[in-house]
């Protein structure tokens, strides 16, 4: 399908600012929008940038009817660019929204809204490595009702804006023993608004004491880990990769996945289990525990060099230091490698864009 296009007459675009990685988190001059209404997705465009009119009643701000992804643009080294998995993330997208109670988005419709704008604004794309363009889906309830209830008129929006990593060095965590991100059969699964919100104060009050992060535990016991801040949680122990496995309280995170398929080609042994925090308190200083690092669209890979249980510091060897042995530094490679087409795609994960004129 071609999607109508209005070119913005006023761009923004700062070539130059873009080729350096200066210009960051700066929206890029189109964004793609396409109303649900009747039970039908209708009037889809791409358009200049610009606020939206919303009625105050609208229903995604009273109850936050709200569904979001997280993914990126690459430039590759001969110019080219691609999108990563847009399959997968148009997969979990509708998982999320079929838990909010909204209409599912057609896949067509949700990769040609990505490629068309990534195409349509191809030069704000930066070069990497350190750089990429970051490509926000999102949808949200914009029927106007008083009262709780579910909508039936609904917009799906995509954005983006030139992007540089989070974390620059080894970040320092606290294991969150008061506090709950999810509970069991809630909606800690999905990419939803409220998830993210309802984080907010307790992760600012761990930056308060001057931790990076949190690492989230169960919501019933507070013994075991389930992810950290925005990420998905990796450990190496004992030589094996090891990640919590997938709940209704543990965001199915697409780089983690990509990790753990590259981790089993490499012949790393992978190990889908819970991990206590017990474990970290002795496995740590007893030399089993050798790494950990959250996974995720904004930061790829972020190292953990500390993690603070219950008030207690322990430290994990900085990578660097021994970076030829690094499972987090060789699959941050490998990921690498095929995100900015250094090596053959072989799991097709990547989509070339053409640029549009």
């Amino acid at each position: 399908m071609m999607i109508p296009f209005d070119p913005t007459t006023m761009p923004r675009l700062d070539a130059e600012a873009v080729r350096t990685s200066k210009l960051s988190g700066v929206p890029s001059d189109h964004m793609f929008i396409s109303e649900y209404a009747h039970g039908e997705w209708r009037k889809s465009r791409i358009q200049g940038y610009r606020p939206i009119p919303i009625s105050p009643f609208a229903i995604g701000m009273q109850y936050a009817q709200s569904v979001f992804e997280g993914m990126k643009a690459y430039r590759y080294h001969d110019g080219r660019i691609a999108i990563f998995r847009i399959d997968r993330h148009a997969a979990r997208f509708n998982r999320s929204l079929e838990r909010m109670c909204m209409p599912a988005v057609p896949e067509e419709l949700f990769r040609e809204a990505l490629v068309q704008l990534v195409s349509v604004d191809h030069a704000w794309v930066p070069e990497g490595p350190d750089s990429t363009l970051y490509v926000r889906p999102y949808m949200f309830a914009s029927e106007e009702h008083v009262g709780l209830q579910p909508a039936n008129e609904f917009l799906f929006m995509v954005l983006s804006a030139p992007f540089r990593p989070r974390f620059h060095k080894p970040i320092r965590v606290k294991v969150e023993r008061e506090f709950v991100r999810a509970a069991p059969g809630g909606v800690g699964y999905a990419k939803c608004a409220g998830n993210y919100a309802a984080a907010m104060y307790p992760t600012q009050l761990a930056k308060e004491e001057g931790f990076d992060q949190l690492v989230w535990t169960d919501a019933l016991t507070h013994s075991r880990v389930e992810e950290s801040g925005a990420m998905n949680v990796m450990f190496v122990i004992d030589g094996a990769l090891v990640t919590p496995p997938l709940s209704d309280t543990i965001l199915d995170g697409v780089t983690r996945e990509s990790l753990l398929i590259l981790a089993r080609e490499a012949g790393i042994r992978v190990e889908e289990r819970d991990v206590t925090v017990e474990e970290l308190r002795s496995g740590i200083p007893g030399g089993q525990v050798t790494e950990a690092f959250g996974a995720g669209t904004a930061a790829i890979v972020a190292p953990i060099r500390t993690i603070s249980i219950d008030g207690v510091d322990y430290n994990l060897p900085d990578p660097q230091d021994n970076h030829h042995h690094s499972i987090m530094l060789r699959l941050k490679q490998l990921l690498h490698e095929i995100r900015f087409g250094l090596v053959e795609d072989r799991h097709q994960w990547m989509t070339i864009v053409e640029p549009r004129a």
